[in-house]
């Protein structure tokens, strides 16, 4: 790491490893770090231009840190540089484990299902922070976001074959996203940003994509990543999350959030290249599939 700007970081002059980090699809530079005394910790480099958002999350991850689950830990926060080099740091501990995604599909289904329900407790547990945020207006923004995103979609030179079922549930259904609970969101929980820890349990990291939203939202990549991977563990997530299986009012929104983002997300992928499009498109299909082009609100995956 030749940044010269992090050794203006408090406590940097005891670091004797400093390794770049470079899994991942977050736009911070990552940084793994041994210090004098064998701590483990890891650095999040953003843009100067992200203080106040990198400051919310800073204070988020700390009440997050008080729900006893394993995750990084909030060591310290600020900036570094001058001028257009100027960052803003985040310093973290380093959570012990292996990637869940590396490793999930070589344990038993009835493991699988297990960590899926570990996971889903944690997922209640981040989700009963209190929300202050004044959320008026959120329902019509949001209703407003989508409706945007499927004409994205339906501009674009990439299609699904079926499409028109897709975008014809969530011009009929966006309506099911008002007056909902909202909560403070992780922003992208799915076993890709989950660790297999030492003691054979789940730890959580990457909250840099965190918002409030609907508690639902955060269900919808169930569908795209936890699905592809462990079905087990999609169920475990969901059963326990719900204490058995979820309401209907749940599946109904989750299917309009899954149709919206099977379509979205081909939109989203076109700046990472074709082999990022062609991987939406296929997640879109078994969505698709598993919603018979949604004629159905709980997937078969599910059910079966």
């Amino acid at each position: 790491m030749t940044d010269p700007s992090i050794q203006e970081i408090p406590g940097a002059e005891t670091w004797r490893m400093i390794e770049p980090v470079l899994k991942g699809w977050s736009d911070d530079k990552k940084v793994y770090i041994e210090d004098d005394e064998g701590n483990k910790l890891l650095l999040r480099l953003s843009a100067g231009k992200t203080f106040a958002r990198k400051q919310d999350e800073f204070a988020l991850i700390k009440r997050f840190n008080e729900l006893g689950f394993p995750m990084s830990q909030a060591i310290s926060f600020g900036t570094c540089g001058e001028g257009e080099e100027k960052q803003v740091y985040m310093l973290l501990t380093w959570v012990e484990g292996l990637p869940l995604e590396d490793c999930l599909t070589a344990l038993t289904p009835e493991e699988q299902y297990k960590l899926g329900m570990e996971a889903g407790r944690i997922l209640k547990r981040i989700h009963s922070i209190p929300c202050s945020h004044d959320l008026s207006g959120w329902e019509t923004a949001m209703q407003t976001k989508m409706l945007k995103r499927i004409k994205e979609y339906e501009d674009c030179p990439y299609h699904l074959d079926g499409d028109e079922q897709a975008i014809h549930y969530v011009k009929e259904n966006i309506g099911l996203i008002d007056n909902v609970e909202k909560v403070c969101h992780h922003g992208d929980f799915h076993v890709g940003n989950l660790i297999y820890t030492p003691e054979g349990g789940i730890g959580v990291i990457d909250f840099n994509r965190w918002d409030i939203g609907d508690y639902a939202e955060e269900f919808y990549k169930v569908q795209f990543f936890d699905r592809e991977l462990s079905i087990p563990f999609a169920k475990g997530k969901l059963d326990a999350y719900f204490g058995g299986p979820p309401t209907e009012e749940f599946w109904r929104r989750q299917a309009l959030y899954v149709a919206y983002s099977s379509l979205f997300s081909i939109k989203w992928a076109i700046p990472f290249g074709l082999d990022e499009i062609q991987g939406m498109m296929a997640r879109g299909r078994q969505a698709f599939q598993d919603y018979d082009v949604f004629r159905r609100y709980i997937p078969r995956w599910y059910t079966d």
